[in-house]
């Protein structure tokens, strides 16, 4: 049966309009992305069968374009679509930032460090960098790789934190694994870099994990 001839108030597009799109799945939001189904199929059924076939909704935003266009009712097309609204996403979420403390608003400073570093597929250290009355002057990334003592050099970031002229810094870094849970050497190393910020005044005000979930060190008591 199509779409169309679906009760109004089941048609995902009607929904999202009626009730808001907190009360769409993940298959209703991603067929009306889609806009169409393919034959025998749908785009709820079409959205349902990716949404099985990439695991998770966050595997299908997350894949590269190969991994997008193999399967079936997608192509370049629909890739560069989305990875549009996924931008523009990252955008208002840092425009959000950008109007004010960022303290006040911590679920959206959360969601901007998850959308920059959520999609990477190998670890990513960054850094919110800050002035006195907690506004973002700017958003970095800092090393790739293995989040460790080799890795991460307080000393550079001491550097760029004096060339933004900030006063705090927020850190965040992804786990590919979308396990968030902190290793130890994610505590050393951050114990390293708050002690070497001291010195030049620039306060450390969390480190927030990406993962499947998100873990503040502020919030569980590691700052």
């Amino acid at each position: 049966m199509s779409i169309t001839d679906w009760p109004s108030s089941e048609r995902p597009r009607e929904k999202l309009l009626q009730r808001g799109s907190n009360a769409l799945s993940d298959a209703e939001l991603l067929a009306i992305f889609l806009r169409t189904g393919v034959k025998g199929q749908s785009a709820v059924d079409l959205a349902r069968s990716l949404l099985n076939e990439f695991g998770s909704l966050r595997n299908l935003l997350c894949a590269n374009q190969d991994e997008f266009c193999e399967h079936h009712g997608l192509g370049p097309a629909k890739f560069a679509q989305l990875q549009a609204v996924l931008e523009m996403a990252k955008r208002h979420l840092y425009e959000e930032l950008q109007r004010g403390d960022v303290l006040e608003n911590p679920e959206s400073t959360k969601n901007y460090l998850a959308s920059q570093l959520r999609p990477y597929t190998h670890e990513v250290f960054a850094g919110l960098f800050l002035d006195n009355r907690h506004r973002v002057i700017k958003f970095e990334e800092l090393f790739t790789g293995t989040i460790d003592g080799a890795s991460v050099y307080p000393r550079e970031v001491v550097k760029k934190a004096m060339n933004y002229n900030a006063a705090a810094i927020i850190f965040a870094h992804n786990h590919p694994s979308g396990v968030a849970e902190p290793s130890q050497a994610d505590r050393q190393i951050t114990q390293r870099l708050r002690d070497a910020l001291s010195l030049v005044d620039v306060r450390v005000l969390d480190h927030i994990i990406v993962g499947d979930e998100l873990i503040s060190f502020a919030e569980r008591g590691y700052l």
